[in-house]
C-alpha cells in the first residue's frame, strides 16, 4: 500500500510516499480503508519529534481518519466490514489502510462525507470537552475564542454559540474574523492591532470574558488572562504560535480565576462513556445544522506533506484534509 513515511525527524518536505507492506487487525482492532485524512497541527510537531508521543522511525503520520472498515481482528465486536468510520490514529491516518484499536473508532452519522469526517472529531472533540467539562461554559457567559479561524478555534466558536454563550472571536486577520462571524460569533477582535485588552474590555462592557479558549499560546496568553472575568476559567489549548507562555502566578490569585489544561486524548481514553455521550451530542448538533464544518482546502494524497507544511505555517481557516481517492 502507499503511505506517507516520517524516516528521519524534520519537515514536512523530508517526508516521502513509499509502498509499505498492509497492515492486517491484531486482536482488538480494525482495519480501515483510509478515504480522507484530517490534517491536525500535532501532524507538524510528531514529524519533528517535539510531541508528547514519539512513535519510533520510520512511522507514517496522520492523526485522524475516515473510511470503511475492512476487517476486524479477534475480540472485536462492536464493527464489521463496510461500517462507514472515524478513527483517531494519533499517528499512521496518512496511508491507504490503517489498523487501529477498535476503542479509537466511531461510527459516522450516514449522511456525513468522508472528507467533513475526516476533519470532525479531533476538533469539536476537543472543543466540546474543553468548554463542557473543563470550562463549565453556562449559557448566558461570555466566552472569547482565539485563533478563532483555526480548525479547534473555529469549533470552539460554534460549539460555544450551541451552548447558548455569547462569543467573541479573536483572530489577525478581516478575512479570518470574517469566517469567524459566519459561523456564529456575535464579537469580532483584530488582535494584530494594538490595545488588545481594550478590545477585549470594550467587547464585555468591562467586566472580561468568563472562558477563554486558547489554542494560540505565545505573547497572546497573558494579556488575554489579564482581562478575564472573576471566577473565569482560562483553557489552555494548544502553542500554535510556537512559543509557551508563561503567566504570573499571582495573576489567577488577584483576578480570582482559573487556568485550566485540555487534554481531550486524556479524557477520550479515560472516560469513554463521557466521550462518547459527547460525540452523540455533536453529531446531533451537526443534524440540526448548528455545526457547520469549513474545510478550507482539499489536497490529494501525494500532496500529504505540503498539507502538513500549510497547517504548520497557519496558513489554514477551518480545516485541511487529504483525500485519498484520486
Amino acid at each position: 500500500m502507499r503511505a506517507l513515511l516520517c524516516e528521519i525527524h524534520g519537515t514536512p518536505e523530508d517526508l516521502v510516499i513509499r509502498d509499505i507492506a498492509a497492515p492486517e487487525a491484531a486482536a482488538g482492532q480494525v482495519l480501515i480503508r483510509v478515504k480522507a485524512a484530517g490534517v491536525n497541527f500535532p501532524d507538524s510537531l510528531i514529524i519533528r519529534d517535539a510531541y508528547q508521543i514519539k512513535p519510533p522511525l520510520p512511522f507514517v503520520p496522520g492523526s485522524e481518519a475516515a473510511g470503511i472498515i475492512e476487517a476486524v481482528g479477534s475480540g472485536v465486536e462492536d464493527f464489521r466490514p463496510g461500517d462507514r468510520v472515524i478513527a483517531m490514529t494519533t499517528w499512521g491516518g496518512f496511508a491507504e489502510l490503517v489498523a487501529v484499536d477498535a476503542a479509537k473508532v466511531s461510527r459516522i452519522p450516514d449522511d456525513m462525507p468522508f472528507d467533513v469526517a475526516a476533519g470532525f472529531v479531533m476538533v469539536y472533540g476537543t472543543g466540546i470537552h474543553a468548554l463542557e467539562q473543563r470550562g463549565a461554559l453556562q449559557p448566558g457567559e461570555t466566552l472569547l475564542v482565539l485563533g478563532a479561524a483555526g480548525g479547534v478555534g473555529l469549533a470552539a466558536v460554534e460549539i460555544g454559540r450551541a451552548m447558548g454563550a455569547k462569543v467573541i472571536a479573536a483572530a489577525s486577520t478581516a478575512e479570518k474574523l470574517a469566517l469567524a462571524r459566519a459561523h456564529g460569533a456575535d464579537e469580532l477582535i483584530d488582535y494584530s492591532q494594538p490595545d488588545f485588552r481594550e478590545r477585549i474590555k470594550a467587547a464585555t462592557g468591562g467586566r472580561g470574558p468568563d472562558v477563554i479558549f486558547d489554542p494560540v499560546g505565545g505573547d497572546l496568553a497573558e494579556p488575554a488572562f489579564r482581562s478575564i472575568a472573576p471566577y473565569g476559567r482560562y483553557l489552555v489549548i494548544g502553542f500554535a504560535a510556537g512559543g509557551i507562555p508563561s503567566i504570573p502566578l499571582n495573576l489567577p490569585l488577584v483576578k480570582t480565576a482559573s487556568i485550566v489544561g485540555v487534554f481531550w486524548g486524556f479524557f477520550r481514553t479515560g472516560k469513554p462513556q463521557a466521550d462518547a455521550a459527547n460525540m452523540d451530542r455533536l453529531y446531533r448538533w451537526y443534524r440540526d445544522g448548528a455545526l457547520k464544518p469549513e474545510i478550507s482546502r482539499h489536497f490529494r494524497f501525494d500532496e500529504a506533506a505540503a498539507a502538513i507544511r500549510w497547517v504548520m505555517d497557519r496558513k489554514a481557516l477551518g480545516k485541511v484534509v487529504v483525500t485519498m481517492d484520486a
